[in-house]
């Protein structure tokens, strides 16, 4: 089995050369690139790639999953999903961003994720200093959810709400 494990400015990186079988799960985030084969399930946090290589054959779940050989199996990326033009994958996928460039073959059902955004990220997404969030989410005047010290915001209503004219930072 050749299995390499990497620095790279504090990104673990490791790739898989081989032919393996069972559960292969991260708690801590890695970047993590699958040039070989693989059965089974697939758990990763971080960035998990299919290498042009490759050939799964698993359930695979992830933050951000980048495809450029064989699945065969339902994927759930948290984050991003990203099909290569050699990609070849069939089975079902969950995600909030699909990128399909040309050339990929899909063969299954997406379902896009409404994607949670906290302060910070919506600020950025808005445009919109994280004080007047605040001033708008406190009065009510944006789509918001309070949770424990903090806000989230679903971007799907955050997209409806700012379409509507009610945008009056």
């Amino acid at each position: 089995m050749a299995l390499r494990d990497k620095k790279d400015s504090d990104a673990k990186i490791i790739e898989i050369n081989a032919k393996m079988q069972g559960t292969l799960s991260f708690k801590d985030p890695v970047n993590l690139k699958i040039n070989g084969q693989f059965e089974g399930t697939l758990e990763s946090r971080g960035t998990l790639t299919v290498g042009e290589t490759a050939s799964v054959e698993a359930h695979v779940s992830g933050e951000n999953i980048v495809i450029a050989g064989k699945v065969r199996g339902d994927i759930v990326a948290k984050k991003m999903l990203v099909l290569m033009p050699s990609a070849v994958l069939t089975g079902n996928i969950s995600t909030p961003k699909l990128n399909v460039v040309e050339g990929a073959i899909f063969q299954g059902k997406c379902q896009m994720l409404d994607e949670d955004l906290d302060l910070d990220e919506l600020a950025k997404y808005l445009e919109i200093d994280t004080t007047s969030i605040v001033e708008l989410a406190n009065t009510g005047k944006i789509p918001a959810a309070k949770v424990g010290n903090g806000w989230k915001f679903k971007r799907s209503r955050i997209d409806e709400w700012a379409a509507s004219e009610k945008v009056k930072a």
